[in-house]
């Protein structure tokens, strides 16, 4: 359980956090237009959630493709799936600017993502296929250790709640 408590665990948002206390004063800008320069392999003007994963790993931290999905969509203003620099910029931030009305809403698209058509939570059968569409390949068993791990009420399952809880862990 501790395990996958910690695997949950955001290694984004660590690392954010990281970032953006080392990002005050007058060169802030110019430190994070580096810091996004870097993260932006392809020279795009974007960073593609893989983008961010592969940056992170280069950097030491783990991030897995269910973070790094997670952090582009919350922070995805535009819609179109990658981070432009207002984005990532928003984003190490904090989301600080955000209503609260905004980070609720970011959080019930990224919310949606998990559950099956006609439900109102994550289910593991949900949570396994949406892994699935992300690459990572997870038994039935594991995702109910993973719901296990921010399911308050212990009835099984992920509500609305309970997932933005562990979202702004």
């Amino acid at each position: 359980m501790k395990n996958t408590q910690r695997q949950l665990s955001s290694s984004f948002m660590k690392l954010c956090e990281r970032l953006s206390s080392d990002i005050n004063g007058e060169n802030k800008n110019k430190d994070l237009a580096a810091v996004f320069a870097y993260m932006d392999a392809n020279r795009d003007g974007r960073i593609s959630a893989e983008e961010l994963k592969k940056s992170f790993k280069t950097l030491g931290e783990q991030l897995s493709d269910e973070e790094a999905e997670t952090a582009v969509k919350l922070s995805d203003i535009d819609g179109d799936g990658m981070l432009d620099f207002e984005e990532f910029a928003q984003l190490l931030k904090g989301g600080d600017e955000f209503t609260e009305e905004e980070k609720k809403s970011k959080i019930m698209e990224a919310f949606r993502m998990y559950i099956a058509e006609g439900e109102d939570c994550i289910t593991p059968r949900s949570l396994k296929m949406m892994l699935m569409k992300l690459g990572e390949s997870r038994t039935t068993d594991d995702c109910v250790v993973m719901i296990k791990a921010f399911d308050l009420n212990a009835d099984g399952v992920l509500s609305f709640d309970e997932f933005a809880l562990m979202v702004m862990r």
